[in-house]
């Protein structure tokens, strides 16, 4: 049976006085960081830590990692549950990653939920990164209030995610919002849109090494008037556009928020992503369909998971 709560002694009057809440461990893994925290019932993110994730030692590793993070935590708090985010395809029943990207070895079939539950008897609940940032953004961000909502992540490759009244829309297999692999003229929607290939692209036009450029330079760049910058920038906007045309076509949702590294630049490429945008979307559905930029970033993943685990116990 696990037990509800992981009790420790307190040290001070300070600790005392907040123990009237319950309090979570939250770790978010990816494929650089892994980051982590305690975040109190209402939310509140109590403290945060960041560690590297060295992913080429393979899931095996990063279990032994999320192992430690938590013992350190639950050694100094009173610890509730654990709530994992986590790249790859995650079966959220059992908290087990079902299939993972080359970049950890060793991912596929780590049992988060059995494992953690076993050695730390508190109730531990495990979903995938990208729907983490979804439920983040529709929570406490910037898809609060709406009923349907898309969560697009712009990075190394594009995910994405659909929540409808809070919950996850998974589909039938669990593959839903799976964007990044939507075809467009000239290849997969992550091959033609992502980050990366704004990186990559710069460089072979500039004719240098792709280590010299990064998607901050880019933008610096281009908003010194670099026109090439600026036309590869957008080149990435058309077919975001394009893109989120499609997937507005079929789910008509109320908003899509854009995250990721790249969204950062959200001064330079608001109006550029709602015009491109308008040219792909019809006028209807576009007036009825707001664009909106991730609010929470770096602690998207952290808080997901929290989220998702909130909404786990509150069915059971």
């Amino acid at each position: 049976m696990i037990a509800e709560c992981a009790a420790i002694d307190y040290n001070d009057k300070k600790d005392r006085q907040r123990t009237d809440m319950k309090r979570y461990v939250s770790i978010d893994i990816g494929g650089t960081a892994i980051k982590s925290g305690v975040i109190q019932e209402d939310g509140q993110i109590l403290s945060r830590h960041a560690m590297d994730t060295e992913a080429y030692k393979g899931g095996p590793a990063i279990l032994n990692k999320v192992q430690q993070i938590i013992e350190v935590f639950c050694a100094q708090e009173k610890i509730c549950g654990i709530c994992i985010s986590t790249a790859g395809v995650v079966d959220v029943k059992t908290g087990t990653i079902t299939h993972s990207a080359p970049l950890i070895p060793d991912y596929t079939g780590t049992e988060y939920k059995k494992v953690l539950e076993d050695r730390f008897r508190i109730p531990c609940e495990v979903e995938n990164d990208v729907n983490c940032a979804g439920l983040a953004e529709y929570y406490s961000g910037a898809a609060q209030g709406s009923r349907i909502a898309v969560m697009l992540t712009v990075g190394t490759g594009i995910g994405g995610s659909i929540v409808i009244d809070g919950e996850i829309f998974r589909g039938i297999s669990g593959s839903a919002c799976e964007v990044g692999y939507m075809k467009l003229p000239g290849g997969d929607f992550q091959d033609l849109g992502a980050a990366s290939v704004l990186t990559a692209k710069v460089a072979e036009w500039k004719k240098e090494p792709a280590s010299h450029w990064d998607g901050y330079r880019i933008f610096e760049e281009a908003k010194c008037g670099d026109k090439l910058c600026i036309r590869a920038i957008d080149e990435m906007t058309d077919v975001l556009g394009q893109g989120i045309a499609n997937i507005c076509y079929v789910l008509n949702p109320e908003v899509v928020v854009l995250g990721g590294g790249v969204m950062a630049q959200e001064a330079y490429l608001k109006e550029r992503m709602e015009r491109a945008v308008e040219k792909y979307l019809l006028p209807g559905i576009s007036r009825n369909t707001r664009l909106a930029f991730a609010k929470n970033r770096n602690e998207a993943g952290m808080l997901g998971a929290f989220y998702h685990f909130q909404n786990c116990r509150s069915k059971e």
